[in-house]
Order: C-alpha cells, then sequence, then structure tokens
C-alpha cells in the first residue's frame, strides 16, 4: 500500500506542533531574582509590626486599584477610611503594602483628628503581579485590612 505525500497543511502543522512548547516556555516569566526578588519575610514582618495583638477587620476601608495596571511604574492606589471619624476615634495610620515588591512597604501615611477625613492617592511601582494590601489602625486601636489582586502588564520600555 502507497503512503500519500504529506501536504503542506500536513508539514505547517507539524512544525507549529513542535515549536509550540518551546514558545510557551519562551513566554512563562522567570521567577525575579537579585534585587528585583520578593521579599516575603519583610513583608510578614511589616505586617504583624502594624497588626500586633489586633484582630483586623474586614469592613470600613477602601481601597481603589484597577485590576490590570498598564503601567508598572505607575500604579494608582486610593485608600479611604468609610467608618465614620469622630473626635473620639479617627484614623492615626495607614500603610499600603506590595507584597511581592523587594521592598513591601509602599506607603505611610499618618493623620490627626484634626484632618477630619482618612484618604489619600499615590502611585505605586509594582515588580510584578501581586496582591496590594492596604491597612488602617484607628485611635481606639481597632486595625481595618483590605486587599486587591493587581496584574501588571509589561510596559513597552521594560522595566
Amino acid at each position: 500500500m502507497r503512503q500519500p505525500h504529506p501536504t503542506r497543511r500536513s508539514l505547517v502543522a507539524a512544525g507549529a506542533a513542535l515549536a509550540l512548547p518551546g514558545t510557551v516556555l519562551a513566554q512563562a516569566k522567570a521567577p525575579l531574582v537579585g534585587p528585583l526578588a520578593p521579599n516575603p519575610q519583610a513583608f510578614r514582618q511589616a505586617m504583624e509590626q502594624f497588626i500586633g495583638k489586633a484582630r483586623p477587620q474586614a469592613d470600613g476601608l477602601l481601597l481603589d486599584v484597577p485590576v490590570l495596571a498598564d503601567n508598572p511604574s505607575g500604579v494608582p492606589v486610593k485608600v479611604k477610611i468609610t467608618l465614620p471619624l469622630t473626635e473620639q476615634d479617627w484614623c492615626e495610620e495607614i500603610i499600603v503594602l506590595a507584597e511581592l515588591n523587594p521592598s513591601p512597604l509602599a506607603c505611610r501615611l499618618q493623620f490627626t483628628a484634626a484632618a477630619g477625613t482618612a484618604e489619600a492617592s499615590v502611585r505605586l511601582r509594582l515588580a510584578q503581579s501581586q496582591t496590594v494590601h492596604a491597612l488602617a489602625r484607628m485611635k481606639s486601636g481597632k486595625v481595618l485590612a483590605t486587599k486587591q489582586a493587581v496584574t501588571v502588564a509589561a510596559s513597552g520600555c521594560g522595566m
């Protein structure tokens, strides 16, 4: 029995199937190493120092971060206390942590009772796709916590 000659279509399909694993491996991101590597110990330490013995509360703190950040060098972040602030209980401090950055503490904001509100907008540089955490400490000792996952798109200029 005679074998049919391969067609151009079957040759292209076979070539694509062979090239596919290499393409997938080339597109897979290698873990960051060196000065850009995540520092999980520093992240845990910053969380523990801020929270202390308090039990974080999920409501009362709003974190506004885009789910997809097209510019990793300037990701807009807005943090706002949504609880009513009084002269007896106001927000003393807010911190923003980038979980997989080499230096996880992205910013620390301190407030007084005279501020009347506790909100801020900042821009963060994110080393990679990760979760951004916001924590707030109230005068009463209550700690508020929230987080948001952010996917970072590679910029055209490289990072």
